[in-house]
């Protein structure tokens, strides 16, 4: 599913214009992406939970010299699926 299909989904199960779904979504997309870049966790009950984990610094090796290279520390969006979530993905199965 990619932006335009959930918009759609989106317009169509809360009886919303696309218009207003497309804002409603990037409402909530910057709204998640302030709230990590402050460092806050975001938890949605049934859905999952977003946080942000900071990754050392560490040694890697390029695959194709073999050569060894420095890996820069970085922060990390980690998403944690709900157990509503999960359990209704594994019952498709």
């Amino acid at each position: 599913m990619n932006k335009a299909e959930l918009i759609d989904a989106i317009a169509s199960g809360a009886k919303l214009t696309k218009a207003d779904a497309g804002r409603a979504l990037d409402a909530t997309i910057e709204s998640i992406n302030k709230a990590l870049k402050k460092g806050d966790r975001i938890g949605l009950v049934g859905f999952g939970s977003f946080s942000v984990s900071k990754r050392a610094a560490r040694t890697g090796r390029n695959p194709q010299t073999g050569k060894e290279i420095k890996i820069a520390a970085k922060k990390v969006v980690k998403f944690k699926a709900g157990t509503e979530l999960a359990s209704s993905v594994n019952k498709g199965k």
